[in-house]
């Protein structure tokens, strides 16, 4: 049965929107998730810190249960940063300051080399390393060759244009990944219509990472309800 990690950084996008406030809280947002039935906490820190802040991801680590899972760029900062708080997982994903939030995969292949120093690194510390990228074999190789643990395919393109190309290409990249070792994640652009056919229909798929449209959802039912709804979701579906 697949599981549910929680992206709860647009909460902390609502904080920042008026810098000077300290609610919504997202460690506050964590509890209230965890308590729902999340199996994961996923937050992003940026290096534009625009929406969780460092405090943030200490505070996190603290108090959160289940497992944290890191979203990062391939930097020194960031990556000292994770070493020192020690989160379950750290996901590597593409970053550009402009963009309004992460447009595709990691490109694993171009950045062997500095990845796998950061991969060496971060393992050393008994921390699972995962490569968040396009559902392209190629990509998948790399990341199993680089010594990741886990990848996350990039589902936004198939949520944006609802194609069944790039549901296909999902689905067979997922394969190649278990059939490799890999722990196989999916996410960005799930929402509560087009994450069905996924988690019916791909099975290799262990677990999805869910945010926006959870966080959207809770304006309307609470934050709560609307994990409730999305775990029943893919708890129900997947097998």
């Amino acid at each position: 049965m697949a599981t549910l990690g929680v992206n709860i950084d647009h909460v902390a996008t609502l904080r920042q929107a008026r810098g000077n406030v300290s609610y919504p809280d997202p460690v506050i947002a964590a509890g209230i998730v965890e308590n729902a039935g999340a199996d994961q906490i996923t937050i992003h820190l940026r290096e534009d810190r625009r929406h969780i802040q460092d405090a943030d991801l200490i505070a996190l680590r603290k108090l959160v249960r289940v497992p944290l899972n890191l979203e990062l760029a391939a930097t020194d900062e960031i990556v000292d940063i994770a070493i020192k708080v020690r989160p379950d997982v750290c996901t590597f994903v593409p970053e550009k300051r402009q963009e309004l939030t992460t447009e595709g995969g990691l490109d694993v292949i171009k950045n062997f080399d500095k990845l796998r120093s950061y991969v060496k690194r971060l393992k050393a510390e008994s921390i699972i390393v995962s490569m968040f990228i396009d559902p392209e074999p190629k990509q998948v190789e790399a990341s199993k060759e680089l010594g990741a643990q886990a990848i996350e395919i990039h589902t936004g393109r198939y949520c944006e244009h609802n194609s069944r190309e790039e549901f296909d290409r999902i689905k067979a990249a997922a394969k190649i990944a278990k059939d490799a070792g890999l722990h196989v994640a999916a996410g960005h652009g799930l929402n509560y219509d087009n994450a069905a056919l996924v988690v019916k229909e791909v099975p290799d798929i262990a677990e999805y990472n869910i945010g926006h449209s959870i966080i959207a959802r809770a304006v309307f039912v609470g934050l709560a309800q609307a994990v409730i709804e999305m775990k029943k979701l893919i708890t129900t579906l997947s097998f």
